[in-house]
């Protein structure tokens, strides 16, 4: 079984759990639930195969992706009816979630060599898209337009992945040391609100 496999499958259970609490403010119930999470945790990679010609997509061939989603998100949905988690601890798993379709979504791409500018989209796209259906599906403004720096995360993530692969260090401490940027610029944004300039309309 290989490191971007079982990361795969890491990532879809994250980005289950992530949706899982963001739902829990809309007081779905547990089919609502599943299916938000579900779809959030395999929408990212669904849009990468689709643009990149990789088809059927990925969980088409390989169902354990949906398992894994539903399993993680009905665990999560118990456990969070026992205990509340803190206010807006969901960033943090989505975060880290972040980082892991991240380097997903560009080592698929390298993978398939396609030009390193398409790769790098490609791990932002995996990235952030699941996120953006599970904000849309629970009547959400997305996070990634409402919030600290996310989609730069994702970006330096993937650009630090595709410059490590290229001056020849191993795939694999390339995709560890692209996780842990990725996860440590999204957490110091939220920590210390760190956003791009946004474009405010003129007060007269």
């Amino acid at each position: 079984m290989s490191l971007i496999y079982l990361l795969d499958l890491c990532a879809v259970a994250v980005c289950a759990i992530t949706a899982t609490l963001e739902a829990r403010r809309r007081e779905l119930d547990l089919f609502g639930v599943v299916v938000v999470a579900v779809i959030a945790g395999i929408g990212g990679g669904t849009v990468r195969d689709l643009l990149l010609g990789r088809l059927p997509v990925y969980w088409v061939n390989d169902p354990i992706y949906v398992v894994v989603g539903m399993v993680a998100a009905m665990a999560a949905f118990f456990l969070s009816r026992r205990m509340a988690p803190p206010k807006n601890f969901f960033l943090i798993p989505d975060a880290v979630g972040l980082a892991l379709f991240t380097v997903i979504g560009t080592s698929v791409a390298l993978s398939l060599q396609v030009h390193w500018f398409i790769a790098a989209l490609m791990g932002v796209i995996t990235g952030v898209f699941g996120g953006v259906i599970r904000d849309i599906l629970c009547n959400e403004i997305p996070l990634i337009f409402r919030t600290d720096i996310y989609a730069t995360a994702s970006l330096v993530g993937a650009l630090l992945l595709i410059t490590l692969d290229r001056i020849g260090i191993s795939h694999e401490a390339a995709i560890l040391l692209a996780m842990i940027s990725t996860v440590a610029i999204r957490l110091a944004a939220i920590r210390w609100h760190i956003h791009l300039p946004r474009l405010r309309p003129h007060t007269d």
